[in-house]
This record gives structure tokens, C-alpha cells and sequence, in this order.
């Protein structure tokens, strides 16, 4: 008896077990399977998301050609004239005020032909020329609303004016300063953002005059915090430069190269790399200013039509040296960049160069603020036969100072440092 109850005890544990087993089995399959289910939804919802984001770029550009498409077709029926795109990008430019930016997002240069002469007017008077259609984004990432007025002028080398939205070619309320409008102030609230376009108009001349350029330039403006009061403006005034041919695509592209001086910026003739040097790192006291020499560049300089009597007196060629100092403001006042100076010493000492300042792009509002850290250009005009023949193989010694704020008060109490530019 009590041998076959042992026995039935042994079986009984036996099949427990062999249960138990099973059912640890089941589970782990059905726990791998829940798994592997996962994964496979996992990866098909990373697949239909990457889709989705293809699908969304490629509808991005679809989107904008339709609307580039639909202003040309209305500015055909406006007009009554005939349309043709001849060169367009869509290379976004970003520029930042602090917080706030301004990015041109798109644009196209369109020929347009044969139109009615009641649009004559801004196309100088002739019923032939071309439109710039711009595509602008402004964004404020600041935490309070600020004011934008988008007087975003266009100006080349010789223009005869500045080229502004002519609000006849495009519906009102796609354009930008309709957006932006003076009813409102200008406001743009704290993290709104705003796109719109502006038409620039060219007549047949003056877009002869901007194909053989090959750009133009896009001034952009500054935003201001308080409402009509101009001197809470912020930030720094920035360029657009836009390419409208093949050939001006090259100059851009070419000029990204060059420190961007005003010989470069405003694309005042061609620049033909002689010498640089950059990652200097020469670091020197100024006051309460640290002024880093960080590099330089030697430049054979040809200036173009328009620019060349400014450079009339250099009867045996241009060279520009354009230098690059980082200034660190440890002061408790602004560094206004426009109201610095240098001395250049050439020719083991014999003959000095003041630096050019009408050839930076520096105003009154470009300053380094108290405690932060900003780039500084310096210019020369180097007679080039001299360069060439007695001076490149010399020292170049540059003088900067004294450091001065907005209103050019010295405010590091006459203090310069020399730095000798390394070979």
C-alpha cells in the first residue's frame, strides 16, 4: 500500500513538472513572438516615417514651383504680358538678429515681355524686363514681440536706385509686407512666424545691367523691441547675395573663399587669391580687450567699371590685404566696429598704410557688446607693383587701436597692440 502510494506521489510529480515545463514554453514563445511582432511594427512605423518624410520633402518643392508657377500665371494676366523663368535657387540664406532671423528661402529671376505700359512706371519706363520673386521667411525666437518693417532692398554695383516690392505683380496677400504691414506696426509677436514674397521689377536696361554683373544684393534691415522707437534696434544688418545667372552663381560661390570685406560683399570687381594664412592665434592685450590676429589674406584686386575711379591713383594694379581679429570685450561699454583703426608699416619700416575703412561694411549699429567676443576686418590698398616688387618678402606690422565704443570714445585709454603677420 504504501509502495504504490509512493508511486503515485513519484507520478504525480512527474507530470507537475513535465506541465510546468510546457507551460514555461508556451510562454516564452508567446513572449518571443509578442517580441518579434513588435519589432516587425516597430520597423514598418520607422518605414512608413521615413515615407512620410520623403514624401513630405518631395511635397515641399512640389508645393513651392506650384506657387512659383501660380505667381508667374497671375502676373501674366495682371500685366498682360508673357512670362519666362530664367534662373532660379533654392538655397536658403539665413540671417540672424540675436533672436530673431530673416531666411530668403527661394527666389527666380523671370523675364517678362510685351507687357500692358500701365505697369511702365517701375520698370523704368519700359514695357520689357524682368521680376525677382523672393520667397522670405522672418521668425521671432524671442520670448517678448518685436517690430520688422521688410524693407529688404535690392542694390548691385552702380545701381541708379534701390528695387523694392512693387505690390501690382502678385497677390496682396501672399506678399510679405502686406504680412508685415504698418496697420499693424510691423509687430511680429513672440515666436510668430512669417513668410511672404516681394516682386522686384527691372527694366529691359537695368537687367541687361544686373545679367552682366551676374548679382545682386538684398539688404536686410533690423528688427526693433519697442514700437516706432528706431534705436531699440538689435542685432547686426545683414546682406543677401543673390546669383541670377550661371556666371554670378561662380562669383558667389568664388567669393565665399574671400573674407567678406566690402570689395566682396558688394561684388566691386575680382579678387584673385595671392597669399593667406589663417589659424594665427596671435593673442594681445588691448585695455580690457583680448584682440586675437586669427588670419589674412593678400588678394590681386580688379575693380569693375563702375568701381574703378575709386581706384584711380593705383596706375600699376590693386592689392588688398584683408585681416581678421577676434575681439574678445571683457569692458563694460560696446566695441563699435565701425570706429576702430590701424596702422600698416611696410618696407622694414619705412612706409605705413592706414587702413581703409570705407571698404568695410561696418555702420553704427555693428558693435561687440560688453562680455561677448566678435570678428573684426581690417583693409589695405596695396600699390601692386610696389607689393610685388619690394614688399612681400618684408614684415607687415599692423597697429590696432585704441579700442573705442559706439560714439568713438577711446575706452581703452589709448592703448594699442603690434602684431607681425607670420609668413
Amino acid at each position: 500500500m504504501k509502495k504504490n502510494l509512493l508511486l503515485l506521489l513519484s507520478l504525480t510529480f512527474a507530470i507537475a513538472v513535465i506541465l510546468s515545463g510546457c507551460g514555461k514554453s508556451e510562454e516564452e514563445a508567446k513572449k518571443d513572438n509578442d517580441a518579434k511582432n513588435t519589432q516587425e511594427e516597430q520597423g514598418q512605423e520607422k518605414e512608413h516615417s521615413d515615407k512620410n518624410e520623403e514624401d513630405k520633402k518631395e511635397e515641399e518643392p512640389t508645393k513651392e514651383s506650384a506657387d512659383i508657377t501660380s505667381l508667374i500665371s497671375y502676373m501674366e494676366e495682371e500685366t498682360q504680358g508673357t512670362a519666362k523663368v530664367l534662373y532660379e535657387n533654392k538655397e536658403p540664406q539665413v540671417h540672424k538678429m540675436e533672436d530673431v532671423s530673416i531666411s530668403l528661402d527661394s527666389y527666380s529671376l523671370v523675364e517678362l515681355k510685351d507687357f500692358h505700359t500701365d505697369f511702365a512706371i517701375p520698370f523704368n519706363d519700359e514695357t520689357n524686363g524682368g521680376v525677382i520673386l523672393a520667397k522670405y521667411t522672418v521668425k521671432n525666437n524671442m520670448d517678448k514681440d518685436v517690430y520688422y518693417m521688410p524693407s529688404l532692398d535690392i542694390t548691385y554695383t552702380g545701381a541708379p536706385k534701390y528695387y523694392t516690392n512693387y505690390k501690382d505683380l502678385i497677390p496682396e496677400d501672399q506678399q510679405l509686407p502686406t504680412k508685415l504691414n504698418y496697420q499693424t506696426g510691423y509687430e511680429l509677436k513672440a515666436g510668430e512666424e512669417v513668410t511672404g514674397y516681394i516682386a522686384y521689377p527691372f527694366g529691359e536696361s537695368h537687367l541687361a545691367k544686373i545679367n552682366e554683373l551676374g548679382t545682386v544684393t538684398v539688404m536686410v534691415p533690423l528688427p526693433i523691441t519697442e514700437k516706432d522707437k528706431y534705436d531699440t534696434s538689435i542685432g547686426s544688418e545683414g546682406r543677401f547675395n543673390l546669383a541670377i545667372n550661371a556666371q554670378g552663381s561662380e562669383k558667389v560661390s568664388s567669393n565665399a573663399a574671400f573674407y567678406q570685406d566690402k570689395a566682396t560683399m558688394d561684388n566691386m570687381g575680382e579678387k584673385k587669391m595671392l597669399k593667406e594664412k589663417s589659424n594665427i592665434n596671435d593673442s594681445k592685450p588691448i585695455g580690457d580687450v583680448n584682440a586675437v590676429l586669427e588670419g589674412y589674406q593678400f588678394t590681386a584686386f580688379t575693380p569693375n567699371e563702375v568701381e574703378a575711379p575709386r581706384f584711380s591713383n593705383f596706375t600699376n594694379g590693386v592689392t588688398l590685404l584683408t585681416v581678421k581679429f577676434k575681439l574678445d570685450n571683457k569692458t563694460t561699454s560696446e566695441i563699435g566696429l565701425s570706429s576702430l583703426s590701424s596702422k600698416l608699416t611696410v618696407n622694414d619700416g619705412t612706409q605705413y598704410l592706414l587702413d581703409e575703412g570705407m571698404l568695410l561694411n561696418y555702420g553704427y549699429k555693428d558693435v561687440i557688446k560688453a562680455g561677448e567676443t566678435g570678428e573684426l576686418l581690417q583693409i589695405y590698398v596695396l600699390d601692386q607693383e610696389q607689393y610685388e616688387k619690394i614688399w612681400k618678402d618684408k614684415a607687415f606690422e599692423i597697429e590696432l587701436g585704441p579700442i573705442r565704443n559706439q560714439g568713438a570714445e577711446d575706452i581703452s585709454k589709448g592703448k594699442k597692440a603690434t602684431f607681425i603677420l607670420p609668413k
